[in-house]
């Protein structure tokens, strides 16, 4: 029996078919992640290794794992924590989850979006304070969705998925990427400018981009200090976009009205940290692909790829070949 080692626990049956399909498998049982040296160490001897974001995946955990190791299928679409370098000459298969997740995380982003723009945290508190005595023409005001303009910010599956909710609200739809996309725009009635551009003109920036060198602290205090007077910002995609102690000082100086976050730098955000005492920010814990159908088909993913290698064949959603 081939071993593999699952770094945490996975929704629905993919774990129990892959047992009966005569793997053993070793899942890691606590909520949180494995400490480091219990990960080098409960690796060695592993055939396959299911692993997740927040694991890092570096040569170090591939040579403790030992040279039967032959596949790392990362429950994820982000292969950031992932030496994929190491793993190719090393001839280990790395395979992922692209696509999946779309839906799902263009729906928090776009709940995200709302729920900080009309408070509804806030308020959700206001009521449970008990301070909630009467109504008044002031309460908890905030920007309005319908007919406002929405600036996105990598312009790929979700971006596209996330302009196709915001359609429906009959925003203006911009976005900024490397290359305009003449089909998504026609599709969507995007309209293509550049990110100084879009800052400026947008009542709601959402990010979307993937964590490359070029999007570290892509959105920093003077890309913050440039966006619309009143803007939300929704940030879906990685924490490290984001910088956070700017952000912080848009959101108490100006410009920003609000945030909503799914991800953070640091994350987790530590209990006491200022962000999660502001009362314009609503922050949910990397939740993105969070919904019951698209994290049990994550796991369909990751199993069979990791199957298909061990057992001669060619997985469906490859990042790394050898």
């Amino acid at each position: 029996m081939e071993r593999v080692f699952v770094t945490r626990n996975l929704p629905g049956p993919a774990l129990d078919e892959l047992r009966q399909a005569g793997y053993q498998v070793e899942v890691w049982p606590e909520f949180t992640a494995p400490p480091r040296e219990v990960l080098l160490a409960r690796v060695r001897g592993a055939a396959g290794l299911i692993t997740m974001l927040e694991d890092r995946v570096d040569a170090e955990l591939m040579d403790a794992a030992g040279p039967q190791l032959r596949v790392i299928a990362q429950y994820a679409v982000g292969l950031d924590n992932v030496d994929l370098e190491a793993a190719r000459k090393r001839g280990i298969v790395v395979t992922h989850t692209p696509g999946v997740l779309t839906d799902a995380t263009a729906d928090l982003a776009f709940a995200l979006l709302a729920a900080a723009a009309r408070r509804v945290v806030e308020g959700h508190d206001y009521v449970r304070r008990g301070e909630w005595k009467t109504w008044h023409p002031e309460l908890l005001l905030g920007p309005e969705l319908h007919g406002a303009t929405v600036g996105v910010v990598g312009f790929g599956r979700i971006g596209q998925a996330f302009a196709r909710r915001a359609r429906g609200f009959e925003m203006k739809v911009l976005y900024a990427s490397r290359r305009p996309k003449p089909e998504a725009e026609a599709a969507l009635a995007a309209e293509h400018v550049g990110l100084d551009e879009l800052l400026a003109r947008a009542d709601f920036v959402s990010l979307h981009t993937p964590l490359t060198p070029e999007t570290h602290r892509l959105m920093n205090a003077e890309r913050l200090a440039r966006m619309k007077e009143g803007a939300v910002l929704v940030n879906t995609a990685r924490g490290k976009v984001v910088d956070t102690e700017a952000l912080l000082n848009a959101l108490e100086h100006g410009p920003l009205f609000a945030a909503g976050l799914d991800v953070t730098d640091p994350e987790p955000l530590p209990a006491d940290h200022p962000l999660l005492g502001h009362p314009r920010v609503v922050v949910t814990p990397h939740i993105g692909s969070a919904g019951l159908r698209t994290r049990r088909r994550m796991a369909e993913m990751v199993t069979h790829d990791l199957r298909a290698v061990l057992e001669g064949r060619a997985p469906k959603h490859a990042a790394v070949l050898p």
